[in-house]
C-alpha cells in the first residue's frame, strides 16, 4: 500500500516537471511577424485607388452647366450635377474637406461668372475657364488603367501633412503632377490637387 502511493506520487511529480503547456510549444514552432505599411507605401496606395475611382465611379464631367433657351450659351452650373458630385467625393473617402471646399468654391466662382456674363461660354467652344487639359491629372491623354502603375516622387512629411509628386510608367512622357495630402483620424487623404488651383482655374 505505501509502495503503490509512493509510485503514484512520483507519477504525478514527473508528470508535472516534464509537462509543457501547449500554447508555448505552438509560439516556439511559430514565427509570427507583424506588419505596418510606410507612410509612402499608404500615399501610393492612396493615390492608385482615387485615380481608379475617378476613372470609373466618379460622375465624368466637372462643373457642368446649363444652356440658354436659345442653346448657344451656357449661362449657369448644374446645380443638381454639383451638389451630386460634392456627395461622391466625401463619401469615397478619398478627399479631406479642404479639398471638397475648394472644389466647391471654383464650382460656385464659374457659375457666379456665367451667370453675371463676366464669362461667355459658347456651345461648341472649349470652356473660358480651366485649361485645354484634364484638371485631374493635367493630361489630354493617358495610358489605359494608368493608376496601376502611378508612382510617388519627392515625398516630404511634415506632421501630418505630405507633399510629393505622382507619374505613371506607361508612357514616356508623363505629367509631374503634384499633391498635397493630410491625415486625418490616423488616414491619409488628399488636400490639394494641382489642377484644381481656384486663383487659375477661374482667372478671367
Amino acid at each position: 500500500m505505501k509502495f503503490s502511493t509512493i509510485f503514484f506520487l512520483s507519477f504525478i511529480c514527473i508528470s508535472l516537471l516534464s509537462f509543457t503547456p501547449m500554447d508555448t510549444k505552438h509560439a516556439k514552432r511559430t514565427n509570427t511577424s507583424i506588419y505596418f505599411a510606410t507612410d509612402k507605401q499608404q500615399l501610393e496606395t492612396l493615390i492608385r485607388k482615387t485615380y481608379e475611382w475617378i476613372e470609373t465611379k466618379k460622375t465624368k464631367v466637372d462643373f457642368d452647366v446649363v444652356e440658354n433657351k436659345k442653346g448657344d450659351k451656357y449661362v449657369a452650373l448644374n446645380t443638381k450635377t454639383h451638389n451630386k458630385i460634392l456627395a461622391e467625393l466625401k463619401n469615397s473617402n478619398f478627399f479631406a474637406q479642404q479639398f471638397i471646399d475648394n472644389y466647391n468654391k471654383i464650382a460656385l466662382k464659374i457659375g457666379e461668372n456665367l451667370k453675371t456674363n463676366k464669362i461667355e461660354y459658347f456651345v461648341g467652344e472649349l470652356p473660358p475657364y480651366g485649361s485645354d487639359s484634364n484638371p485631374w491629372c493635367e493630361c489630354q491623354d493617358y495610358p489605359e488603367s494608368y493608376w496601376k502603375t502611378l508612382k510617388i516622387n519627392d515625398l516630404k512629411i511634415q506632421n501630418n501633412k505630405a507633399t510629393f509628386y505622382w507619374t505613371w510608367t506607361e508612357w514616356k512622357e508623363t505629367p509631374k503632377y503634384k499633391v498635397t495630402a493630410v491625415k486625418e483620424n490616423g488616414i491619409w487623404k488628399i488636400a490639394v490637387l494641382d489642377g484644381f488651383n481656384y486663383q487659375s482655374f477661374t482667372k478671367i
